[in-house]
């Protein structure tokens, strides 16, 4: 049996009660965490300029566009709420690991957005979109997981998505087995998703994770039609592992399927993942000690090589997108951290990007690699101030676990996007807590617009 054949197996008969309510309440979290930046990301750079292409264009009113409340076809909708999601690159990464290998995309930025869009066209219940929001970021994440290598050229949220994106579209549309393995054969004649756009800084950074939702439920929907696809769209003479990467882990790929065991990381921080360790130490010494910017001589943060010779190691550009260099960049989050003594959204608008104070700074800090590379998430960071003290850091990576944390953080979006009123996101909040609970998501959908 061929691979999407058991994936179409899996999604067809796994059923809520089926799920372990660990992974639930994962699940949930996931949700709150991706709806709460979506709602904080709505003017994002770039994203008036898609609004405006998607009010252009028309269409059937299927779907809704959250905060702005526009009615448009639902794969557009999941396209322009996936890019509204990854606009502050605050949204949840991972999985952190599948059967020991750490897995890099943002999956649920994808998924999330595409389970409200198809559910809301379906009246799907809340039991019905976890259970269909689970078992697609299972396909992406055992994608991922199976690449080698995971990243470069191609990044993986405009490849391994698109499967994910199939898969939750096509259980909450009750899609057959066959029909499922047409939708996985068709999305591979549309995945892409090239990672120079990071190198470069530019606005679609965040395009391929919208494409990935919209592509997604097109193929879904295709299938559903009668369309037909690659017969085996993973390991055909010219299909996913052909043509995206060097080799593979096929055994991941159905390793205990059935069972979602894995965790994916929640951020503290906006800004890219490979960020957030230099960032935290910055923000532990500026709680642990008085430090005031024009005392600091240097700043030296301990990297990979990887990351020091990555995108976000280099030295600091304005590119094609203000807010992707500095979501991009561990010397603006650094220097950011320490000037401002904080690290918020708002300091990754245009204004707070070209402050002089902050260009300035930058100049002061150095990255040395010094990290092992099993610890490419890590970092160290030492200040030397002008006087001649010196002060280190090295603290664990922060990530937000818990419920509240993430109502906290879907708050902060809410605050800052001061779109969606506080009396409905704490409604909404509160639907999404108790997801499970909910027989219409539609309910929950009419209180996250402006």
């Amino acid at each position: 049996m061929m691979v999407t054949e058991e994936w179409a197996r899996n999604i067809k008969e796994t059923s809520f009660d089926k799920i372990d309510s660990r992974v639930i309440e994962g699940a949930k979290l996931r949700v709150i965490d991706v709806i709460g930046c979506t709602i904080g990301g709505v003017n994002g750079d770039g994203c008036s300029m898609m609004l405006d292409l998607v009010k252009e264009w028309g269409g059937k009113k299927e779907s809704t566009i959250l905060v702005h409340g526009i009615k448009c076809p639902s794969h557009q909708a999941a396209m322009m709420n996936s890019i509204m999601a990854r606009s502050y690159d605050f949204e949840p990464g991972g999985p952190a690991s599948i059967d020991g290998r750490r897995a890099m995309s943002h999956i649920s930025g994808t998924m999330v957005p595409v389970a409200f869009a198809v559910a809301e066209t379906e009246h799907s219940s809340g039991k019905e979109l976890l259970s269909a929001l689970i078992l697609g970021e299972d396909v992406a994440s055992r994608l991922v997981s199976a690449s080698v290598p995971q990243l470069e050229p191609w990044d993986p949220i405009g490849t391994v998505n698109k499967f994910g994106a199939a898969a939750t579209t096509g259980k909450l549309l009750r899609l057959n087995e066959q029909q499922l393995v047409n939708a996985f054969g068709i999305v591979i004649n549309q995945a892409a998703g090239s990672f120079q756009t990071i190198i470069d800084k530019s606005h679609s950074f965040k395009l391929y994770q919208g494409l990935a939702a919209q592509d997604g439920i097109f193929s879904a929907k295709l299938a559903q039609k009668g369309w037909t696809g690659l017969k085996d769209p993973l390991f055909s003479k010219y299909g996913y592992f052909a043509l995206y990467c060097k080799s593979s882990e096929p055994d991941i790929l159905t390793k205990e399927l059935g069972k979602f065991g894995y965790d994916r990381p929640h951020k503290v921080y906006p800004g890219c993942g490979r960020t957030q360790s230099a960032v935290h130490c910055a923000i532990d010494l500026i709680q642990k000690h008085d430090l005031k910017a024009e005392d600091i001589a240097e700043v030296i943060v301990n990297v990979t090589t990887e990351n020091r010779d990555s995108p976000v190691g280099q030295p600091f550009q304005i590119g094609g997108s203000p807010q992707a260099s500095a979501l991009f960049s561990i010397r603006y989050g650094v220097a950011t951290a320490l000037v401002r003594k904080d690290l918020r959204l708002e300091y990754y608008t245009e204004e707070y990007i070209r402050d002089p104070a902050i260009m300035d700074f930058i100049k002061k800090i150095k990255l040395v690699d010094v990290i092992p590379p099993e610890k490419d998430l890590t970092a160290e960071l030492r200040v030397r101030l002008k006087d001649g003290k010196e002060y280190f850091s090295a603290p664990d990576k922060r990530q937000f676990k818990t419920m509240n944390e993430i109502k906290e953080k879907f708050m902060t979006n809410v605050n800052f996007s001061k779109t969606v009123t506080d009396k409905n996101a704490k409604a909404a909040l509160n639907m999404l807590e108790n997801l499970e609970e909910i027989d219409d998501i539609n309910r929950i959908i009419k209180l996250m617009v402006a």
